[in-house]
């Protein structure tokens, strides 16, 4: 049996919508939205907590002009059909605020290295939806033999910033099918600044799919809500997936943690599952909390109950090891 790892946060500074995957070759893959929001950074190590001291590689910067030049966020790695994928959301650069809700989704295919650090990282395009709104945040699970696809976006008809949606994919950049919207912010507690649904995360375990998502403004009101589903459930069917009126994640005064969210979930190297998030140590923001570079990285083990939910618990102090 594995020794039991612990963790150390932050693992790593500065670095919000953390993604940690863990590959077939034993490496961790990790990136996140840089506090510069100009380029695409991967890193890798043998352990999660490693990954504070590897070195990161610039893999894609922003263009001057255009619709990726401003606000790179949330980039996720994922290996799809043995190549590697980079999904992520840009804006174009604008004198004016408003630009800052101008994101498209995009990914990029890096197919000539079986190391994603090195090799070619090609532009497949934007990922096209429905509609030309502001949408970010995308993520994708194989389920059944189906590529899915999850992310949020603004639907012009409903009042509000992000809903999340599902769509299968014909191949890792291209839609097809039926687009359906699974939450909207409705509680009190995904409404707090901006109507906001994002930053969704999938885990299948027990005979279940549970998405995790991100609500309320970046500030300490940020949290976690929670959708599940039946495995054998039509994915594609709003109905399919039950949400929770409660958030599962959130900020805890105690412990120092402060709007901990848009999370990602990995496998340690003990084997447990482990929650990986962002959240700052601090309330007070100077500004607006998007340009606060002080959102980071942190990992936890996630726990589970009897009936087979995820206990996500709450977010544990900085600088105490934790198993």
């Amino acid at each position: 049996m594995n020794q039991p790892v612990s963790f150390n946060n932050p693992v790593i500074e500065q670095r919000a919508d953390p993604w940690i995957y863990k590959h077939s070759d034993g490496y961790y893959y990790f990136t996140g939205s840089v506090p510069e929001y100009d380029r695409i950074e991967v890193r890798r190590a043998r352990t999660i907590q490693g990954l504070n001291t590897a070195e990161p590689v610039a893999v894609w910067h922003k263009y001057e002009t255009g619709p990726l030049s401003a606000n790179i966020w949330a980039p996720e790695i994922h290996y799809i059909n043995d190549k590697w994928y980079i999904y992520f959301a840009a804006a174009r650069t604008t004198e004016t605020k408003e630009g800052l809700f101008d994101h498209r989704m995009f990914v990029l295919e890096n197919n000539t290295s079986a190391n994603p650090l090195e090799g070619e990282w090609v532009e497949k395009g934007q990922i096209k939806t429905r509609w030309e709104t502001f949408a970010l945040d995308a993520t994708t699970f194989q389920h059944n033999g189906v590529l899915y696809y999850v992310w949020a976006q603004k639907d012009p008809d409903i009042v509000g910033n992000s809903n999340l949606y599902i769509s299968e994919m014909s191949n890792p950049w291209t839609l097809r099918g039926e687009q359906v919207m699974i939450s909207t912010p409705e509680y009190d507690w995904e409404v707090i600044g901006f109507k906001v649904n994002e930053g969704a995360a999938v885990l299948k375990r027990n005979g279940r799919i549970f998405i995790s998502y991100s609500a309320s403004a970046t500030d300490h009101n940020y949290c976690m809500g929670l959708l599940t589903a039946d495995e054998n459930a039509n994915l594609l069917d709003p109905k399919s997936w039950a949400k929770s009126p409660a958030p599962v994640f959130c900020t805890n005064e105690e412990t120092g943690q402060f709007g901990p969210g848009h999370n990602s979930f990995t496998v340690a190297e003990d084997g447990s599952d482990v929650i990986v998030y962002h959240a700052r140590n601090y309330k007070e923001i100077t500004g607006d909390p998007l340009y606060d570079p002080n959102r980071h990285t942190r990992v936890q083990r996630l726990n589970w109950n009897e009936d087979g939910t995820p206990d996500f618990g709450i977010p544990v102090p900085d600088g105490v090891s934790v198993g």
